[in-house]
């Protein structure tokens, strides 16, 4: 079996949600204020769709962490944002008396350190929960359009699955929507459905 059932991704929802609270947990020792990430939303698509997955987020440019996981399964990990709500985490993380010009200086390491934050909080709750290894990259970060990021990733991990989690996430009065993607091979994902099998077996 190499697809995912209702029953696993049920399973990755309650994974990622623990991912998400310890997430949020970190982020708001950042910031100095309450972060609140909700429950994930996952959805399972070739890539042959994956353009059509982002045309719904409504945006033309994106701020892009990526980064590579390994491990019994391979995966490449990639967090949205929308431009426009990149830079407002930005002026949360180092403060809001910043000016735009003086966070563009930092936006590719504040991005880079957010991304690290909520990447590695998922998966190490994967990790943990499915009792498994996952080793990972050092994450990097860029602004292009849905059509770049997907160019460049795609065309280098070769991955016919994605792996869509949709995040929203509140600090203050604020509210950005993350999405974060993973790119999977088909036996990457037949072995993460044998370890999802395994943590349901235990249940």
């Amino acid at each position: 079996m190499d697809t995912l059932t209702e029953l696993h991704l049920d399973a990755l929802t309650e994974v990622f949600n623990v991912g998400a609270g310890r997430a949020a947990a970190s982020l708001s020792e950042i910031v100095g204020d309450e972060v609140k990430l909700s429950v994930p939303l996952i959805e399972v698509k070739k890539t042959s769709e994956a353009d059509t997955v982002l045309n719904e987020l409504h945006s033309l440019r994106f701020g892009a962490v990526s980064q590579q996981f390994s491990g019994p399964f391979e995966a490449e990990a990639v967090l949205l944002f929308t431009e426009a709500h990149a830079l407002e985490i930005v002026r949360d993380m180092m403060g809001s008396q910043m000016s735009i010009e003086e966070l563009a200086e930092f936006e590719q390491e504040a991005m880079c350190e957010l991304g690290n934050i909520i990447l590695n909080a998922c998966l190490s709750a994967m990790a943990d929960m499915l009792h498994i290894s996952l080793n990972s990259s050092l994450p990097s970060y860029k602004i292009a359009t849905t059509e770049e990021i997907f160019k460049a990733i795609i065309s280098a991990s070769n991955q016919p699955y994605v792996l869509v989690l949709h995040i929203d996430f509140k600090i203050e009065k604020r509210q950005s929507e993350g999405n974060l993607i993973f790119l999977l091979s088909s036996m990457s994902l037949k072995n993460l459905v044998v370890h999802i099998d395994r943590f349901l077996g235990k249940i």
